[in-house]
């Protein structure tokens, strides 16, 4: 009685430790190769994170197949975009390297690694791209932003992209229509369209 003990707990570092292992590749099972560049990582962590991983290492026909392959080839995907999202994996967070981008190179990492999100089954990692994505829509790809958001299921990206034309005036919805994303938007997905322009009716009407 009459002093008090004071225990200071210093913050958590396993995502400090976690990157560590990324960086410093100890202990790698496998070797992803994007391009010409590769990547080495770990098993279990990948699993841990992404139910498509899991499955392609560790589920059924993993175990059927006795799979050994310690090489995995990653098609069409830009080694930059999977080595943020080995990143996030890791650490649950966005690498460094986005803030040095400047404002279009940034919005296309995200593009694409929501693609890649998606693609392996990273719930929030995909939520974090279309959230940014969200706030930075423009004249010039909101009709790309609308065909990414149909074809990855990002409702919330949906209704930004109809609130954005709703909210034009006249002349940026010339620039809209005009823009070559509307004319590819119009020959491949012209049901995003009308979804899209029934939308900002229903809210004219409201």
């Amino acid at each position: 009685p009459g002093f008090e003990v004071v225990v200071r707990v210093p913050p958590s570092d396993l995502s400090d430790n976690l990157r560590r292992l990324l960086q410093e590749k100890q202990g790698a099972d496998v070797t992803f190769k994007v391009r010409d560049e590769v990547f080495p990582a770990h098993k279990i962590i990948l699993a841990m994170r992404s139910p498509v991983f899991s499955a392609e290492f560790f589920g059924p026909v993993a175990v059927a197949a006795e799979s050994t392959s310690q090489c995995v080839t990653i098609e069409d995907m830009n080694p930059d975009v999977f080595g943020a999202l080995l990143h996030f994996v890791y650490t649950d967070t966005m690498p460094a390297i986005m803030d040095e981008l400047d404002v279009g190179e940034r919005k296309e990492m995200v593009r694409h690694l929501l693609v890649a999100a998606d693609r392996y089954a990273m719930e929030r990692l995909k939520l974090l791209c279309e959230a940014s994505l969200c706030e930075s829509i423009g004249v010039e790809d909101v009709a790309d932003m609308a065909a990414l958001a149909d074809r990855h299921h990002c409702e919330a990206l949906g209704h930004a992209c109809a609130e954005f034309i709703a909210s034009s005036n006249e002349n940026e919805i010339g620039d809209v229509v005009a823009s070559q994303g509307y004319v590819h938007l119009k020959k491949t997905c012209p049901a995003v369209l009308v979804d899209m322009f029934e939308k900002v009716t229903l809210w004219f009407c409201a």
